[in-house]
């Protein structure tokens, strides 16, 4: 298995995480980070060494198995020597002691990973900031299941992926325990820290608390909808965080998806985008693309769902959002394939909607009983697993594939029903 051309310096391949354990405590008024992070990992093939990514942080101790080892930790790549040789498919429990301040990584679309907020702390990983916050095989194929437990100031709520099973409070600081997780890629795994007020799937600054409530109020019924097209809801809870602080675009972690304050006007103006994040958590989340060349599989379904929502909410319909945005994407260069756009491509929207086009036009030509029955079982096939495009076109009906392939691999814009 060889490293993502898109991102080569991530990840290592010769071996895979089961469990992350993280503790951590964060000191606000001074962005420092410290923790120590427990991975249960298993060989792929003999090794003596091993890479995690890891930011710039001091690494205080690496030991395997109880035993410390040495390690060096340069470029963002902490390499450890392992006591002993290890055979393939041995277990091995991977402890790191590392502290320093956080901050996002550097990446084609600008940083990503932790920041700190005017009040507060975020987390937004997407494609490859996990390294700014944790040790860990940054590859999105390489789900984990994660324990977290953070400490921070009291004043202070925490969020993360999961729901807290615990809180402990002492000398000004609360520790938050939370659940472990369904399986999730590094980059979705998240922090969100600010003075939040939480209620029915939504966290937000007090002061922004009605505007957000009418703006995100219609979640569960976007929930409804997607359940009933695209099968059971994944996990456990869902949660809408608007921070304080402007943000360029809505992010989605699992279980949760982070918006800016920029984006709560009062009278749905970014609708769409609440809806676009919900869908994610079936299509990017559940289902993880293998490798970055697929990402249509997240955000084509994901700007679908737009559509999907538009139409049932009394907006305009799948074929007319379809019919504009065919005619806009006609105008545009047409210099990518949709089923490998290249890293600097990797979120152009037009990525995103010649993936919803090619989903409507396999709508359109299969019907909406026999797309949304599709759809279902791809979901449940997948649930909290990885997929490609090899594997879509495997799910599709075969007398469709030479229409998928035309959209999916051909750089000129088919014609549209």
């Amino acid at each position: 298995m060889a490293l993502s051309p898109y991102f080569p310096g991530h990840g290592d391949p010769r071996y895979g995480v089961a469990h992350y354990d993280l503790d951590l405590r964060y000191r606000l008024s001074t962005n420092w980070l410290s923790g120590t992070a427990t991975l249960s990992a298993r060989t792929v093939e003999p090794l003596v060494d091993l890479e995690l990514d890891l930011g710039p942080f001091r690494v205080n101790s690496a030991k395997v198995d109880g035993v410390g080892v040495r390690h060096t930790h340069r470029a963002g790549r902490l390499r450890v020597l392992l006591d002993r040789p290890r055979p393939a498919d041995a277990p091995l429990s991977i402890e790191i002691a590392y502290a320093g301040r956080p901050h996002p990584v550097a990446s084609p679309f600008g940083g990503v990973g932790w920041e700190e907020l005017t009040d507060g702390a975020m987390v937004a990983s997407q494609p490859t900031g996990a390294p700014s916050w944790f040790p860990c095989n940054d590859r999105p194929d390489d789900k984990a299941t994660y324990s977290l437990t953070v400490s921070t100031a009291s004043a202070y709520q925490v969020l993360t992926n999961r729901a807290p099973v615990a809180r402990r409070r002492a000398a000004g600081a609360t520790t938050w325990v939370f659940a472990p997780t369904e399986p999730m890629a590094t980059y979705l795994a998240s922090v969100q820290i600010g003075r939040y007020q939480t209620s029915e799937g939504l966290a937000c600054p007090a002061r922004l608390a009605g505007k957000a409530r009418h703006d995100f109020g219609r979640q569960s019924q976007m929930m409804a909808l997607f359940t009933e097209r695209f099968g059971p809801y994944p996990f456990a809870g869902y949660t809408a965080v608007v921070t304080d602080d402007d943000l360029e675009i809505p992010v989605e972690a699992q279980g949760l998806s982070i918006f800016g304050r920029n984006h709560v006007d009062g009278r749905r103006g970014f609708e769409r985008l609440v809806a676009h994040e919900l869908a994610h958590q079936w299509f990017g989340n559940s289902l993880t693309l293998a490798r970055w060349n697929d990402i249509w599989l997240h955000e084509g379904f994901a700007a679908y769902a737009e559509w999907i929502w538009s139409e049932a909410s009394g907006g305009e319909s799948a074929a007319e959002l379809a019919a504009r945005w065919h005619q806009r994407l006609s105008a545009m260069p047409q210099d990518f394939t949709l089923a490998d756009p290249g890293p600097a491509l990797l979120f152009d929207d037009r990525v995103y909607k010649r993936g919803a086009l090619t989903l409507h036009h396999l709508r359109t030509t299969m019907g909406d009983a026999a797309f949304f029955s599709m759809v279902r079982a791809w979901t449940a096939a997948h649930r909290h697993g990885s997929v490609s495009t090899a594997a879509f076109l495997a799910h599709a009906p075969s007398e469709l594939e030479p229409l998928l392939s035309s959209w999916l691999y051909g750089r000129a814009l088919p014609r549209f029903p």
